[in-house]
């Protein structure tokens, strides 16, 4: 057997050859229970003495001679061995030869090989063969790792396309659209391109990432594991020398007259060393290996594209924001990249001392540790990799946009009231309201929105430059929101700016009918002391026209239940009603739909029996049927001259020569409870909108409707039914 002048390298010489070196491990290490099978084997025949050992060196010369080719070069080399052996089938064969110079053998002989070699055996190879598995099953996270990478590319370039695609489709709505609604499409398409040229950046990390990873996998975490699988193959070697040099000093203390033979044996044995096997196996297997060619950019096939960054005013915001929290975290990572490094190689030292018997502790767990701590390590050094790659990338594009930044102090924030974002002007909206809020200044906008942010932070400002500013943020947002007029149009009118009253769902109710038809103010007034609200422009219909009719609501007062029980309130002219019997009017047909509830015809007049409980009224029909309807569906009449109506969503306001069955309002859930309830306030809130009541601390109101999970509450003070933020009140 020829020395080893330089030690062979799997990691460096068969860079991604693992299942090959893990087929050849596992031969070697199921070679084991050959062996000691064959000690188990030897032993019987032992006892028999010389002629049953001829007859088993035969066997095993044949089983050898089967297995030749694979225990030396594997199943499938890139060149075939010929006639030659490996080291360690050499020394085999030195074994079976001496066996077959023997002529006779000691019953104790027998009894020792079962105790010192066979049993040994059986115990390296089950410890080697777990070792083997659990390389496999960390290979197998690292590739998963490797094709979870590239499965992160191919959605990212998902989302590219996707983007592009409605870039496109924003472009053929814009091209369609006239007038207002062209504007609108024109700053659409004009918003998705900006959209789509995040993505394209965000796709282009992605690449540049995934290829360091690719990088990674296979110039250094695939020759690890290949380095740990030629050590795993080299240790078994060593083990079995040792266990081989101990049935050697068996045989010799035995047979005496096979000294020569044994004394040979012994002297073939040292020179079968570990590194031979790998040598042999590494000359013929190593073959020409290419690496797989880096990732590059594909142009979508809807919006055809280039490969540049996207470096106008508006990508820069979003590459400096993403610079800004890369080169932040980076720094960090370096230093845990370094300590979880540092912790593998201290576990590493650990498992050497344990082969070499100055550690007495449990090979397979320290090797189970060290492959948990390397993927601790992969996951940190896949962060700080991505955060590296990151900086690059865009420090080359655009250069370090981060000096003189502003950023934001933002911290993750749930916002329990109604906020609006500071950049797209839109509601933060959900059960779990989840944006970012800046500590600094107030800034807040949508978790989708922080990366789009200006780094333009003002600093620490006290409450009263907090609103100022939120206020000047708002303002330039809903100017970004609203599309500039071109011209003229005589068939688009300016849409109302959409507030909380238009979108929230419990003014659907009946509830806010009743909070319609309550007036406004802290006091009972009459119907004549009401003056209706100015409408918006856009919604005020042309009373010029000769065709054109107009209906006036009458208001009516809110129902004295709930005024005289109000703690602090008290009738009006010493009477809690103006009349003994309330007239009304249904603005809409109502078909009775359980028990207790009435069917009435629209423009049927009625008499009020019982006033507004929860949005359902008793009264009485003109056939003298009595039962519930939902106030919504009835128009109070009130026995003084008819003032000007509060403006109402409902049809009876409108002008119009409309003939078909108009439909009513949504219905409220029936109330059966009588009793009222009250909150009061736990904090000052000032009303953002008509629908909303403003509150000082301490102040009390009557509880219409719970959080039904939007985070807003209903109450009731003065006859007025509108919204505060359920968790500013608590129950009384």
């Amino acid at each position: 057997m020829a020395d080893v002048d330089i030690a062979p390298n799997f990691g460096l010489e068969l860079k991604d050859a693992f299942k090959t070196v893990n087929s050849w491990v596992a031969g070697g290490i199921s070679w084991l229970d050959d062996i000691q099978q064959y000690y188990r084997e030897r032993s019987v025949i032992e006892k028999e003495y010389s002629a049953k050992l001829a007859a088993l060196a035969k066997k095993y010369y044949e089983k050898k001679a089967k297995k030749s080719s694979s225990l030396s070069v594997g199943d499938t080399p890139a060149m075939t061995p010929g006639s030659l052996e490996s080291a360690s089938l050499t020394t085999w064969t030195t074994q079976l030869t001496t066996v077959e110079s023997r002529a006779a053998e000691h019953d104790r002989y027998g009894t020792e090989l079962i105790t010192h070699i066979a049993e040994p055996l059986k115990a390296l190879g089950a410890r080697y063969e777990d070792l083997r598995k659990r390389h496999v099953e960390y290979a197998d996270k690292l590739e998963k790792e490797r094709d979870s990478t590239y499965s992160d590319l191919r959605k990212m370039k998902g989302k590219y396309d996707a983007a592009c695609q409605e870039v496109e489709s924003k472009r053929k709505k814009a091209e369609s659209s006239f007038d207002y609604s062209k504007t609108k499409a024109q700053n659409a398409y004009q918003q998705q391109i900006l959209e789509m040229h995040n993505v394209k950046n965000s796709y282009l990390i992605a690449i540049n990432v995934t290829n360091k990873q690719k990088e990674k996998y296979y110039h250094e975490y695939v020759p690890e594991l290949l380095d740990s699988l030629q050590d795993l193959s080299e240790s078994r070697t060593t083990k079995l020398n040792g266990i081989w040099s101990l049935a050697a000093q068996l045989e010799a203390g035995v047979l005496k007259r096979s000294t020569d033979f044994v004394n040979h044996l012994s002297q073939e044995i040292p020179r079968n060393q570990p590194s031979l096997d790998s040598m042999m196996f590494v000359r013929h297997n190593a073959g020409p290996w290419q690496e797989p060619g880096n990732k590059v950019f594909e142009p979508s096939p809807i919006w055809h594209d280039d490969d540049a960054m996207v470096v106008d005013d508006t990508a820069k915001v979003f590459l400096r924001n993403v610079l800004g929290k890369s080169k932040a975290q980076l720094g960090d990572l370096r230093r845990e990249v370094d300590k979880k490094r540092r912790e593998v190689e201290g576990t590493k030292r650990v498992k050497q001392q344990i082969r070499e018997g100055k550690d007495k502790r449990d090979e397979v767990e320290v090797v189970r540790a060290i492959f948990a701590m390397q993927e601790e390590l992969h996951q940190v050094d896949h962060k700080r990799l991505t955060a590296e790659v990151e900086t690059s990338t865009i420090t080359a594009a655009v250069g370090d946009v981060t000096l003189g930044a502003k950023s934001h102090n933002f911290k993750s924030q749930t916002f329990k009231i109604p906020t609006n974002c500071d950049l797209c002007g839109d509601r933060i909206w959900g059960l779990s309201a989840k944006g970012f809020d800046c500590r600094d200044c107030g800034y807040t906008c949508h978790s989708k929105c922080e990366m789009k942010v200006p780094a333009e932070c003002p600093g620490e400002q006290n409450k009263e430059e907090r609103k100022k500013l939120k206020a000047e943020r708002q303002e330039t947002a809903n100017s970004l929101k609203s599309p500039t007029s071109t011209g003229p149009s005589d068939s688009v009118t300016e849409l109302p700016t959409m507030s909380r009253s238009n979108t929230m769902n419990s003014l659907s109710s009946g509830y806010a009918a009743s909070a319609h038809r309550s007036v406004s103010g802290s006091g009972l007034r009459s119907p004549t002391e009401e003056t209706p609200p100015e409408r918006p422009a856009s919604l005020k219909p042309d009373i010029s026209g000769p065709n054109t009719l107009r209906k006036n609501r009458v208001v009516a007062p809110p129902p004295a239940a709930y005024i005289s029980e109000l703690p602090g309130s008290a009738p009006v002219n010493g009477s809690g009603s103006t009349s003994n019997e309330q007239k009304g009017k249904m603005l809409y047909a109502y078909d009775a739909n359980g028990g207790g509830e009435v069917t009435v015809a629209e423009g049927k007049e009625v008499t009020i029996l019982e006033p507004d409980d929860g949005g359902w009224i008793k009264v009485r029909t003109a056939g003298f049927k009595e039962g519930l309807v939902p106030t919504a569906y009835v128009e109070i009449l009130a026995s003084a001259p008819r003032p000007s109506s509060i403006y109402s969503n409902s049809g009876s306001s409108m002008g119009g020569s409309v003939t078909t069955k108009k439909q009513g309002p949504a219905v409220a859930p029936r109330r059966g409870a009588k009793k009222l309830k009250y909150v009061e306030a736990l904090y000052e809130y000032t009303a953002q909108s008509e629908a909303e009541h403003s509150m000082y601390e301490g102040e009390r109101f009557v509880l219409i409707k719970e959080d039904p999970g939007d985070g807003w509450a209903e109450v009731e003070k003065g006859g007025v039914t509108k919204s505060v933020p359920a968790n500013y009140v608590q129950a009384v």
